[in-house]
């Protein structure tokens, strides 16, 4: 029997998942491909759920390779460059937006709460921050899932001929622009609203 440990068996249920796509994986087809018997790998992971948490944090790798804020960087390009670089990598695997959604990130809280702090100390609201890289958040997930859905209708067929082709990238700038602004726009307004000795 093939010996396996925790991080093999991520990692080919993370290729799986790129070859079948998320409703496919179960973990008999994880097993058949691991050279096990199913209940091995409940050694691992003693639930599906525990197993598709495991591939979404290690899906996100990539997005928490990336460097840290540091105080001399500019928070808009920041909060843009973050925002894009999530997406770009739910978009590194198939359905990877449906993998993503609803985990909690527990290996990530250090590096999220350095990034709260990161926009408070430049000024943002910390109620304003926070919701806005929730939104950040949620809206990216929302969009990679359209567009994975699009690339993958399923069902085979094309839309009306007279429905205009969305580009997902701009439509994904745009929105992600909207909700910087309306982050700027508050943060602007709060400064000025403070004396001038407290700025």
């Amino acid at each position: 029997m093939t010996k396996v440990n925790r991080e093999i068996v991520v990692s080919e249920a993370l290729d799986l998942l790129d070859e079948v796509g998320l409703d496919a994986v179960s973990t008999r087809r994880l097993a058949k491909r691991l050279g096990v018997e199913q209940p091995s790998l409940y050694w691992h992971f003693r639930t599906k759920k525990d197993l598709l948490t495991a591939m979404a944090e290690a899906a996100m790798a990539p997005h928490a390779a990336i460097p840290l804020p540091t105080p001399d960087d500019d928070w808009r390009e920041w909060f843009l460059d973050n925002t894009r670089s999530f997406r770009r990598t739910l978009l590194m695997r198939r359905d990877g937006a449906r993998l993503h959604a609803g985990t909690t990130p527990a290996s990530d809280l250090d590096r999220i709460r350095h990034k709260m702090d990161f926009l408070f100390a430049s000024g943002v609201p910390e109620r304003d921050a926070q919701m806005a890289m929730l939104a950040a958040s949620r809206f990216t997930v929302g969009s990679v899932l359209e567009e994975q859905a699009d690339a993958d209708p399923g069902d085979g067929s094309d839309p009306p001929a007279d429905m205009p082709a969305i580009d997902h990238e701009s439509a994904f700038e745009a929105g992600l622009t909207l909700i910087l602004n309306g982050l700027a726009h508050r943060t602007e307004a709060r400064t000025a609203s403070l004396p001038t000795h407290d700025r």
